[in-house]
């Protein structure tokens, strides 16, 4: 059998869409003679805002990026304690820190992995207090961000919301991307609106959408496009902060307008994928579904399952053993108290500060999930943990036979 039909037949745990009309956007902008931030990337600002309900959109260079900022724009004394999860992408804690803020974190929920109301009161009953927050939505549930803020004694004025995995999740009755004062989303190339790389804040507050649109480019008032603007342009500027590298390209935004025309059948598709997944795992012991949020939409960036100790594998066997059978999964994420940087940075005292993450993390596998799966490949994933189930209960009850003899 030729190695092409093994790559054909193997499961990737993602596959990232391009739509057509994106590939002719591209074209179209490689064509115009200017690539860099311009007016593609003004006109992606106000549709992302008109569809995600917020009065307004600063398109940035990463979900990482729109992070700083957003945090950069709260004004914030040097040194203020800035909660967030443990069980989240380490970017989102370097971005704390590059705003020269310090990092407080939270335990987790074992069902949601995501901090809740106690977990948040312990995390700032540990650090002596907290002054803003960063609140995630995992995997795309809506995080219960109004009773994480109240837990905390914050303002939602001093909450920056992480919706990386969130284009599509609804908090409530309405969209990810207004609340707080900035909801910061990821069009990297496994996320539900894949560009390849770039992010998006979103917020209803004025000021902060002006710090935004000034950090994102050096301080400086004013960009190239507007520098250079035929017949109306002025070469003058003023740097008025200590800003980023962190512009969209007009490349970048074109291809995003594209993709998101797509994005409402990509997320009725994600939809069905998940719900073939929850009939398919549903009767397999030790593997615990995702949560699912009592009000709002999750936006199902990913799914998530736990495998139990019932299941008779580990969670790292299990991915070791699809992997040979050409399925691929990932882990969301190492809790960032395992990591040499934030152990560092942390300093001693919290190896036990943790313990329903440490428990999960033994647990979480993240399963093949994109909207171009099939639905017959979703029934091979299943069909696949199923079968390795049995097989490790069937040995199991061998061997307490054979003992038992």
């Amino acid at each position: 059998m030729s190695a092409l039909v093994e790559v054909r037949r193997r499961v990737p745990f993602c596959r990232t869409e391009i739509s057509l009309e994106a590939r002719a956007a591209a074209q179209r902008i490689l064509a115009s003679g200017w690539i860099t931030s311009g007016p593609e990337v003004i006109e992606f600002e106000r549709e992302f805002a008109e569809h995600v309900g917020a009065r307004h959109a600063v398109a940035v260079s990463s979900c990482t990026a729109a992070i700083e900022i957003g945090l950069r724009a709260l004004q914030l004394p040097p040194g203020s304690r800035v909660l967030t999860s443990t069980v989240t992408f380490c970017g989102a804690v370097h971005a704390i820190t590059r705003a020269g803020l310090v990092p407080v974190l939270c335990d987790v929920d074992p069902e949601t992995l995501m901090p809740n109301a106690a977990t948040t009161r312990a995390a700032v009953s540990r650090a002596g207090g907290a002054d803003a927050m960063v609140a995630i939505h995992f995997a795309g549930q809506p995080a219960p961000v109004e009773e994480l803020a109240e837990a905390a004694g914050l303002p939602l004025s001093r909450v920056v919301e992480d919706a990386a995995h969130a284009i599509g999740t609804w908090v409530g009755e309405r969209s990810v991307g207004g609340i707080s004062a900035a909801t910061c989303f990821s069009f990297y190339a496994t996320k539900n609106l894949p560009i390849g790389e770039g992010g998006m804040l979103t917020t209803d507050l004025p000021a902060v959408a002006a710090a935004a649109r000034e950090l994102r480019l050096h301080g400086m008032s004013a960009d190239a496009w507007r520098r250079y603007l035929p017949g109306q342009a002025s070469w003058r500027y003023e740097v008025k902060s200590e800003g980023l590298k962190a512009n969209m390209t007009d490349l970048q935004a074109a291809m995003g307008r594209a993709q998101l025309r797509h994005l409402g059948s990509w997320q009725a598709r994600r939809a069905e994928l998940a719900a073939i997944f929850d009939a398919g795992l549903a009767g397999v012991p030790g593997i615990r579904l995702p949560a699912r949020p009592a009000t709002g939409r999750h936006a199902w960036h990913l799914y998530v399952v736990q495998v139990e100790p019932e299941f008779g594998l580990d969670r790292g066997t299990l991915i070791e053993r699809l992997s040979e059978r050409g399925i691929d999964c990932s882990v969301h994420f190492i809790p960032l108290h395992h990591q040499p940087h934030f152990q560092r940075l942390l300093g001693p005292g919290l190896e036990r500060a943790f313990p329903a993450a440490d428990i999960v993390f033994e647990r979480i596998v993240s399963l093949p999930f994109f909207a171009s799966l099939g639905d017959h490949e979703v029934e091979r994933v299943c069909s696949e943990i199923a079968g390795l189930s049995e097989q490790s209960r069937a040995t199991t009850g061998d061997l307490h036979l054979e003992l038992t003899r």
